[in-house]
């Protein structure tokens, strides 16, 4: 898992990026391709 300041470009990488929030961090998950999987902070 990537830990990045904006996710904002990898979601834009993978049309099955989706951007979740969880316990107030910011993640990007992606069912389909696993390395797509990043956190911000």
């Amino acid at each position: 898992m990537k830990i990045r300041n904006s996710l904002k470009s990898l979601r834009t990488r993978h049309r099955d990026n989706q951007l979740v929030r969880r316990k107030g961090r910011v993640y990007i998950i992606n069912k389909t391709q696993k390395r797509y999987k990043a956190r911000q902070g």
